[in-house]
C-alpha cells in the first residue's frame, strides 16, 4: 500500500474483545484526519461565536484550566481554530448567553448548555464524593444555597467563615469554597460570571433553563448511557485509540472491559468504524461513522495551503499524547507541575503545527499589563528545515497570536535572541 491510499478490508474478531478492522489508512490519512476533524488543517477557518457553537456541537467538549499564561486552556484551543478569536466571544456564550455551560465531562470542560440531562449520572457521582469526603461541606452546604437564595450570586469570598478543612494537593482551603465546589459538581450551582480566575456562583435553576434542569434521564440504562459516552468521547478526538487512558476519563462507572463492550456494539450498530493504520497493525482505532466524509476528504482531496497554529497544552488532539507520538513522531509532555529543575523545556510550553506536522515547541510569556509578548525560547521538532513557505505560515501565526492577547509589543528573551533558525521572529519583531 502506498502512503495515502487506503481500502477497506474484512475479517472477523481480531482478539475476544474488540472488533477487526474494516478500513485501513496510512498514517498520512491518519494525521490529516486528527487534524482536519478537529478544524486544525488547516487551522482558523472558523468565525465568531457561530464557528465556536459548530466546534462544541462537532467535538463534544474542550478542557478548562484555570492556570492563564498566554490565556486560559479553552482560549488557546479556540485561538488555533477560530479566525480573529477574543476571549470575550467565549465568555458570551457561558455567561450572557448561557448557550455553553462550565461543567465536568473529561475534566473541567465547557459544553453545550443543551447536554445538561445527559450528565446526570456525572453530577450524581460528583456529589457522593465530597458528601462521602466530608460532613462539614455536607452540612455547611444548605447555608450556602441559603445565602445565594437571599443576597445573589456569590463567590466563597463573600461568605463569612474561618474554618478551613484538608483539600487537593494536601493544602487547606475554606469550608465556604469547599462547599461551593461540591454543590457546583453535583450540579446545584453554576457559574454566573467570572472575575480573573474568580468564580461567583448562582443557583444552576437561574441560570439554564427550567426544562433542561427538569429533563429525566436520556439513557435509561447504564448501557445505553456509556455507548452514548464513549462515541461522543470518540468525537471529541476523532480517532481513538481504547488503550487510551487519559482520554477516557469522567466516563462513569465505565472501566476497560466495559469501554470494549460499548466499542463492539457501537460498530454492530454502524456508528463506529474499527481502523487499522499502517505501520501500527497491532492496535485497532475508532472513528465516527459520521466522520467519514472527512476521511475521503484528506484521503481523496487536494491538500490545502499549509498554515501554522500554536496548539493549547489540554488540546483535544493530544489527549491521546502516546498516539500523538506514534503518528506524527512528536513527544509532548506538560510541565507546569513538575519541579523547575526537572522541566526540559518550560513552564507552560506550546506545541506548533505546521501542514500536517508538529514543526517545533515554543515558550512564550505574556505580561498583561504592559501587553508585551515574549518569546522566550523555541525549539524546532528534529529534521524540521524551515523554508521561506513555512517562516510566512509561521509569522502570520505569530501575529494572529499576538492579536488574539491584544500584544502591544513583541520581544525575544534571552535564549532564543541568537538562534539563527528563527530570523523570521526577528524579522517580524524588527518590523
Amino acid at each position: 500500500m502506498t502512503e495515502g491510499d487506503a481500502c477497506f478490508i474484512l475479517g472477523g474478531m481480531r482478539n475476544k474483545t474488540l472488533p477487526s478492522p474494516t478500513l485501513q489508512i496510512s498514517k498520512r490519512d491518519a494525521r490529516r484526519f486528527l487534524l482536519a476533524h478537529q478544524n486544525l488543517w488547516p487551522p482558523r477557518k472558523l468565525k465568531g461565536k457561530a464557528g465556536i457553537l459548530d466546534l462544541i456541537d462537532h467535538i463534544g467538549c474542550i478542557q478548562y484550566d484555570t492556570i492563564n499564561v498566554v490565556g486560559r486552556n479553552a482560549d488557546l484551543a479556540l485561538q488555533s481554530r477560530i479566525g480573529n478569536y477574543r476571549p470575550n466571544l467565549l465568555d458570551e456564550l457561558l455567561y450572557t448567553d448561557r448557550i455553553l455551560w462550565d461543567g465536568w465531562d473529561k475534566m473541567a470542560s465547557i459544553y453545550a448548555s443543551g447536554d445538561w440531562p445527559y450528565f446526570r449520572r456525572r453530577r450524581k457521582v460528583n456529589g457522593d464524593y465530597y458528601k462521602n469526603r466530608s460532613e462539614v461541606i455536607a452540612k455547611y452546604a444548605p447555608e450556602i444555597i441559603r445565602a445565594i437564595q437571599e443576597r445573589g450570586p456569590l463567590s466563597s469570598i463573600d461568605i463569612k467563615n474561618r474554618k478551613k478543612i484538608a483539600w487537593t494537593w494536601g493544602d487547606e482551603t475554606g469550608v465556604a469554597r469547599a462547599a461551593m465546589e461540591m454543590l457546583y459538581a453535583a450540579g446545584k450551582l453554576g457559574i454566573h460570571h467570572k472575575i480573573g480566575t474568580r468564580r461567583i456562583f448562582d443557583l444552576t435553576s437561574n441560570l439554564l433553563d427550567k426544562k433542561l434542569i427538569e429533563a429525566k434521564e436520556v439513557n435509561r440504562t447504564e448501557e445505553s448511557y456509556r455507548d452514548w459516552h464513549v462515541l461522543r468521547r470518540i468525537g471529541s478526538l476523532g480517532l481513538a485509540h481504547p488503550g487510551a487512558g487519559e482520554h477516557w476519563l469522567g466516563i462513569v462507572g465505565t472501566k476497560s472491559d466495559d469501554r470494549k463492550a460499548a466499542l463492539r456494539r457501537l460498530v454492530e450498530q454502524g456508528q463506529v468504524v474499527a481502523v487499522e493504520v499502517d505501520g501500527l497493525e497491532d492496535d485497532t482505532f475508532f472513528m465516527r461513522a459520521i466522520d467519514m466524509p472527512t476521511m475521503e476528504k484528506v484521503r481523496r482531496g487536494r491538500q490545502p495551503k499549509a498554515h501554522a497554529a500554536f496548539i493549547a497544552p489540554l488540546d483535544n488532539l493530544i489527549w491521546d499524547r502516546k498516539t500523538i507520538k506514534r503518528l506524527f513522531g512528536f513527544e509532548y509532555i506538560w510541565e507546569v507541575y513538575k519541579p523547575k529543575p526537572q522541566r526540559k523545556w518550560g513552564y507552560y510550553v506550546l506545541p506548533v503545527v505546521y501542514g500536517d506536522q508538529f514543526v517545533a515547541r515554543l515558550n512564550p510569556k505574556f505580561d498583561k499589563k504592559t501587553r508585551e509578548l515574549v518569546i522566550d525560547n523555541w525549539w524546532w521538532q528534529v529534521g524540521i528545515k524551515p523554508d521561506e513557505a513555512m517562516e510566512v505560515a509561521l509569522s502570520k501565526c505569530l501575529r494572529d497570536f499576538g492579536n488574539y492577547l491584544d500584544v502591544k509589543k513583541i520581544k525575544l528573551g534571552n535564549k532564543i535572541v541568537r538562534k539563527k533558525s528563527v530570523q523570521w521572529v526577528r524579522d517580524l519583531v524588527d518590523n
